[in-house]
């Protein structure tokens, strides 16, 4: 690779380039697709290199600058990480950090028996994997609380409620939703307003950019107001559906488990797999993620280099 790296601000024009790129080798975590790249990429003072087979992702924390494992084919996956540690020595002059790399990366590069690396587990990130079809139908005694919960909805808001393949025309509806959202948030010391703005404008950004990013959004409505909505997209390497937001107004029993289902029935309808992603280490989240009975784990690690 004789090109110099170059990195520059993700443009959305770029998108389907990039996601080309992402789909070149297995990786089951939810950064196997775009979405979240352009959602948090202010947030994350994200910036990237794409070249013809390969893409890198450079971010920025208080610590120090990191990356995300080299998006390529896997056979070209130690040339890329080569690559990248190269960049970080003799550009940044640094140490080589990555965060949030997938299981498969770690295997096909041997890190873990590299005596120049530094492996962790993130426990706290590992993404939630379910079957598709469970989470569509939500059979059996296992999911008897949540179809409970869905047919308790269905029949309190019985013609009040509709579900909304969303886009582009709806951003005044969600817009609105989120500004409700951050309200709340803030009022019960949850989030900083800084992440809770920063996520409302990257929301906003791929909806105002719907025709370059493939996405969908799913929304509830009850009686015409927006009460929850879902953002997912689709990894059809892995026949995966990544859930990237869903958010509901908590005051409505059984409105998460709605959307949940109803973007499933509505939206990728040929996927066997979904990734809710991470519970951040929050206890309520993780039991929340729990009770839909995964059935596994995409696993993610932090790389440092000695």
């Amino acid at each position: 690779m004789d090109k110099k790296i170059v990195f520059h601000k993700p443009s959305f024009d770029e998108a389907s380039k990039l996601a080309a790129i992402y789909a070149l080798r297995d990786n089951m975590t939810c950064d196997s697709t775009v979405l979240d790249t352009y959602i948090w990429k202010d947030q994350y003072n994200a910036e990237v290199y794409i070249g013809d087979e390969a893409a890198f992702i450079l971010m920025k924390d208080q610590e120090c600058y990191f990356a995300a494992m080299p998006y390529c084919r896997e056979e070209e996956l130690p040339k890329y990480f080569g690559i990248l540690r190269n960049y970080f020595n003799e550009e940044l002059k640094s140490h080589l950090r990555i965060n949030l790399a997938d299981e498969d990366a770690i295997k096909v590069l041997g890190l873990l028996d590299d005596q120049d690396f530094v492996v962790e587990e993130e426990t706290d990130l590992k993404d939630y994997l379910y079957d598709a079809d469970e989470l569509r139908k939500l059979p059996g005694k296992k999911f008897q609380k949540k179809r409970n919960l869905v047919n308790k909805f269905m029949k309190e808001y019985e013609g009040r409620w509709q579900y909304k393949t969303m886009c582009c025309v709806d951003e005044y509806f969600l817009e609105v939703f989120m500004d409700k959202w951050i309200d709340k948030r803030l009022s019960e010391g949850v989030d900083s307003r800084e992440t809770l703005v920063a996520e409302k404008n990257g929301i906003i950004d791929i909806l105002r950019n719907c025709d370059k990013v493939t996405y969908r959004v799913g929304g509830i409505f009850v009686d015409e107001e927006l009460e929850a909505f879902t953002i997912g997209s689709y990894n059809s390497r892995e026949k995966m559906v990544v859930v990237s937001i869903e958010k509901g107004n908590s005051e409505i029993p059984g409105i998460y488990q709605v959307i949940n289902q109803q973007f499933l029935l509505n939206s990728y309808e040929d996927a066997l797999v979904v990734n809710r992603e991470d519970d951040m280490g929050i206890e309520g989240l993780r039991q929340a993620k729990e009770s839909y009975n995964p059935i596994g784990f995409a696993r993610k690690y932090k790389v440092y280099e000695k």
